[in-house]
């Protein structure tokens, strides 16, 4: 990766430009190019160079480098450097964040994980900002107590009064944003809140987890994602999963992406007879 000035001291303008029709080189920043496609990792460096010194990711470009991503966000959003001046452009967002904590990871600096989760979680709807809030807990970047104390030191900025609310329902146990996102729902309905990922044995000695399950009540709920049914193997294991547990009397209801965000309040309310029905039995 090199600037266009460093490029010219090897190369004529013809030269580059040629280079640049060809492909054989890739602009990554104005001025500043690269062999072959530039991946986030490379996009970084090429700041780095514009700045004349290392930028720090923030916001989803951090959360995705700490591992708790659940926006897939393709934008770059770094911290201004201190001593230089960077500018959006396409596919980067540059922030301002006087006094966020810095950290690192894989090398570059960072804001640190906790502040980083309740700063995206600030800007997203309720249940997404759940469902990063888990991601981060599920990451082991961070505790639940970091999560407090970074809410604490974003207090007064837009959106924290829902996040801080959040933050005592968050569970590393939610293994994916629609799974945060039906929790959710279920806590909204006021439902009983669920175990998470429960273990159960059956009678043959396997062993089946259920996504949200009430155990005093043999009562289960499986969120099936857009995939599961084109799956034959994992209908014939589900298949075997409802007949082992209805022989042991679970009640066990599934659950899809329009059950949680377009008929919620009829999803808890199946739910709630389920466990009504089972609590008379």
């Amino acid at each position: 990766m090199a600037g266009t000035g460093q490029l010219l001291t090897v190369l004529t303008r013809s030269q580059l430009d040629r280079r640049i029709d060809r492909g054989e080189l890739t602009k990554v920043w104005p001025g500043i190019y690269c062999a072959g496609e530039p991946d986030d990792g490379i996009r970084l460096r090429g700041l780095d160079l514009r700045a004349g010194e290392q930028v720090a990711m923030c916001l989803g470009t951090a959360a995705a480098a700490y591992g708790f991503d659940t926006e897939g966000d393709a934008d770059l959003h770094v911290l201004n450097p201190v001593r230089h001046q960077l500018r959006n452009s396409d596919g980067l967002v540059v922030h301002r964040r006087d006094g966020a904590p810095l950290g690192r990871v894989d090398g570059r600096r960072a804001t640190t994980p906790a502040w980083t989760a309740v700063e995206v979680a600030r800007g997203l709807r309720r249940p997404r900002a759940l469902a990063i809030l888990d991601a981060a807990l599920r990451s082991g970047t961070c505790e639940r107590r970091d999560l407090h104390f970074a809410a604490v030191e974003q207090f007064g900025r837009r959106g924290i009064v829902a996040v801080r609310e959040l933050i005592p329902l968050a569970d590393p146990r939610a293994e994916s944003p629609m799974e945060s996102e039906a929790r959710l729902v279920m806590l909204d309905g006021g439902l009983p809140t669920p175990e998470l990922q429960y273990d159960v044995i059956d009678r043959s000695g396997r062993l089946w987890r259920l996504d949200f399950a009430w155990p005093d009540r043999k009562v289960a709920v499986e969120y099936d994602g857009f995939d599961w049914h084109s799956d034959p193997e994992a209908l014939r294991r589900d298949r075997q999963k409802r007949a082992a547990l209805a022989e042991m009397d679970w009640t066990v209801t599934s659950i899809v992406f329009d059950d949680v965000r377009r008929r919620p309040v009829d999803t808890v309310l199946g739910i709630r007879r389920d466990l009504t029905r089972t609590r008379a039995a």
